[in-house]
């Protein structure tokens, strides 16, 4: 029996996508909460699409069971990614390589959207630094190769993210559409400069946390047409459900507070952050 207790608020104003959640996730599992709860409770709080994000060789291949088991049911496109995470980078390899190569060419699923996560975090420095450079390069190359958008992780690693991804803006090989920072906690200014290079902005749970000042100044200086909303699931678990395992059904909290920041109403916020959605992952 799951121990998962839906909190009522959704009232049919907004449709949502939830542009990353990792589904797959054991800690589901141990909540008891099925794949069939989850999709049934987003779909009862208005998100009709879900990303699933890899992060290692393993996760790449469960996201895609996940994708091929449940997408469209429940009322719930789910789509998903391939990639190695910083975090993994040490096991990066040129079997993982080829897998990926593999899997992003040219007969790809209609529901493999990008590749990612990819990029840095030095803050838990789980593969060595150089490591990580060099596997985030790879895998640009390989979105660039294979013309599909990335999802960027970057976390106290902002100014090496940067630099990598300017020389890949600078010589060419780099998508119109390059893809989203995931969960951005970017300055201002540094998140400015990957959107004009392209990409979006992800924002999370943390935007609802009290006090998160930077959250709220990153959110007033994107442009809106470059914002999605995204739960990072099961983890960043937005108020008023904060200290709970997340999942889908709590992004529209964080379309809520969104809609309080830049002053529009919540179905003008669920429109465009959904239809920022379909650009992202060019559906």
């Amino acid at each position: 029996m799951s121990k998962h207790k839906p909190t009522a608020h959704y009232d049919g104003r907004g449709e949502f996508f939830d542009t990353h959640a990792h589904l797959y996730d054991r800690r589901f599992a141990e909540d008891g909460r099925s794949p069939e709860e989850i999709l049934v409770a987003a779909r009862a709080a208005g998100v009709s699409k879900v990303l699933i994000p890899a992060d290692s060789y393993i996760t790449s291949g469960l996201a895609e069971e996940f994708s091929l088991a449940y997408d469209g049911k429940y009322g719930v496109d789910v789509y998903y990614s391939v990639g190695v995470h910083p975090h993994e980078a040490k096991t990066y390899d040129g079997k993982t390589e080829e897998y990926l190569l593999e899997k992003l060419g040219s007969s790809r699923p209609a529901a493999l959207r990008a590749i990612g996560e990819i990029g840095l975090d030095y803050y838990y420095d789980l593969s060595p630094r150089e490591c990580q450079k060099e596997v985030f390069r790879k895998q640009l190359d390989i979105a660039y190769e294979t013309d599909i958008p990335l999802i960027l992780h970057e976390r106290d690693a902002a100014q090496d993210t940067l630099d990598i991804l300017k020389a890949q803006y600078n010589r060419g090989a780099m998508r119109a559409n390059p893809g989203v920072c995931h969960c951005c906690s970017m300055s201002s200014e540094i998140a400015m400069e990957l959107v004009k290079m392209g990409f979006y902005i992800g924002f999370d749970g943390p935007l609802t946390f009290k006090n998160n000042v930077k959250g709220v100044k990153l959110a007033e200086t994107v442009p809106v047409d470059r914002i999605v909303i995204e739960t990072d699931s099961p983890y960043l678990t937005p108020e008023p459900n904060r200290g709970r395992r997340n999942e889908p059904e709590f992004v529209p909290f964080v379309a809520m507070r969104l809609a309080e920041i830049l002053n529009k109403s919540l179905e003008e916020t669920a429109r465009i952050t959904f239809d920022n959605g379909l650009a992202l992952y060019e559906l």
